[in-house]
């Protein structure tokens, strides 16, 4: 098969297209530019595709003796990506952008690019497996589920598993840096990229503010409606959040406080105490499955975050929705999020959070 390998410039990437490699295919590897102004240099764990990545990325692929490329998506990137996540926060939500980047960019524009030119398939160095079953290719958790990746992988369809590798699904990451150092490559010792890549200093909330503006507002006590404090902006909050609310210690009776709920038409910050925090039934839209939709109420693991814990759950899909009933109250689900769905460490499939509750 022909192969593309999408190269970061990480540990991650480099093993996984000498393992295509390895495996017998014709493999090309193609370095995605996603930032307009990308910085020379990366000066911290945070972020991605610095000049330096992509040096990074080249000497693994002359080291593999492969071809190597550059491709500019920074446009759509900008578009689907950072544009989608500031609006999403405008609107209230809380958004995954790296859901959003896999779906529109690394196994859509790649991948049609990719199909387009000529290629069979794309190869990544997520953590996850994919293997043949009844119903075609299924997606399902890595090994290391220190580092299993499926949930952000849980917007695929069977479609593009098809036409996807996964080679570190089986190892551990140290397993993984092991064999980057006996290969010889540079980057076996470099640190993983974690956060969001285009907020490479961490602050979301000063991003958003530079994007958005400031919009002073209220914050409300959940229960009685009294103005608690005042705000710079709804878009800085998110569900679940503690820390950054600027809450006068006068109004407080020493229990701490977390935002409750976003209200973005109103420009107001809901708090309360974390006894409010807690739902059990999670409606979602934007339904993506890894492979045949379920049929009426079945029974299966929800994870709600990327290094969330599966809950037990029923999940009922009616049009284009989906009713998620928890076992167990859950703290800090924010809608915008996704809830991932599975059948043992198989992906069932995704949807976007549109609400919460809590069961009769």
């Amino acid at each position: 098969m022909r192969v593309v390998a999408a190269m970061s410039g990480g540990v991650d990437s480099a093993v996984a297209a000498a393992r295509v490699l390895d495996a017998g295919h014709e493999v090309v590897g193609v370095h995605l530019a996603l930032s307009r102004s990308a910085a020379t240099l990366r000066d911290s764990a945070r972020g991605c595709c610095t000049i330096e990545d992509a040096g990074d990325a080249r000497r693994v692929a002359d080291r593999l003796g492969i071809p190597f490329y550059v491709w500019d998506l920074a446009e759509r990137f900008e578009r689907d990506v950072v544009d989608d996540f500031v609006a999403e926060y405008a609107a209230g939500r809380t958004p995954n952008p790296c859901l959003r980047c896999n779906e529109s960019i690394k196994f859509a524009a790649l991948l049609d690019r990719a199909v387009a030119l000529g290629f069979d398939a794309v190869a990544t160095g997520h953590y996850a497996q994919v293997v043949d079953g009844p119903d075609g290719r299924e997606l399902h958790r890595a090994v290391d589920p220190a580092k299993d990746q499926s949930y952000v992988l849980g917007v695929l369809d069977a479609e593009q598993l098809a036409r996807s590798f996964f080679p570190l699904g089986d190892t551990t990451k140290d397993g993984v840096r092991a064999e980057a150092a006996e290969r010889g490559f540079a980057v076996a010792r470099k640190p993983d990229s974690h956060d969001i890549c285009f907020i490479p200093d961490g602050d979301t909330r000063g991003f958003l503010a530079r994007r958005l503006g400031e919009r002073p507002g209220e914050l409300v006590d959940a229960v009685s409606g009294e103005v608690v404090g005042e705000h710079a902006g709804a878009h800085g909050f998110t569900v679940g959040q503690r820390r950054g609310l600027g809450i006068e210690r006068s109004r407080l009776d020493g229990d701490p406080r977390y935002v409750v709920e976003v209200d973005a038409p109103a420009n107001r910050v809901l708090v309360g105490t974390a006894d409010l925090l807690g739902v059990d039934v999670v409606a979602g839209e934007h339904l993506r499955w890894c492979g045949p939709a379920p049929a009426g109420e079945v029974s299966v693991g929800a994870q709600l975050r990327a290094h969330g814990t599966e809950v037990p759950a029923t999940a009922r899909v009616a049009g284009e929705g989906v009713e998620v009933r928890l076992a167990e109250r859950v703290r800090g689900v924010a809608p915008g999020q996704s809830v991932v769905l599975y059948d043992g460490s198989r992906v069932v499939g995704s949807a976007t959070i549109t609400g919460t509750g809590r069961a009769a």
